[in-house]
């Protein structure tokens, strides 16, 4: 067993150490992810207690606890 895992990471890192356009590959999709959740946390998911006061706040959670134990969502 302790063989095969080092067989699988030795043929992982030697895959990744070979590659000409790997490493600026990588990069390329590490860039895109994090402007795809920065995007989507900006325009989709606005914090909904912000700018409430402490009593808004829990006021709201209830409601929300309460309607979704219901099953009654808006």
């Amino acid at each position: 067993m302790k063989n095969a895992i080092i067989s699988i990471w030795n043929f992982y890192v030697e895959g990744f150490r070979n590659m000409t356009w790997g490493r600026q590959l990588w990069w390329l999709i590490l860039l895109k992810v994090i402007i795809l959740f920065a995007v989507l946390r900006a325009f989709f998911f606005t914090p909904v207690l912000s700018g409430k006061s402490e009593e808004e706040r829990s006021e709201y959670i209830g409601e929300q606890l309460v309607e979704t134990q219901n099953g009654v969502r808006e």
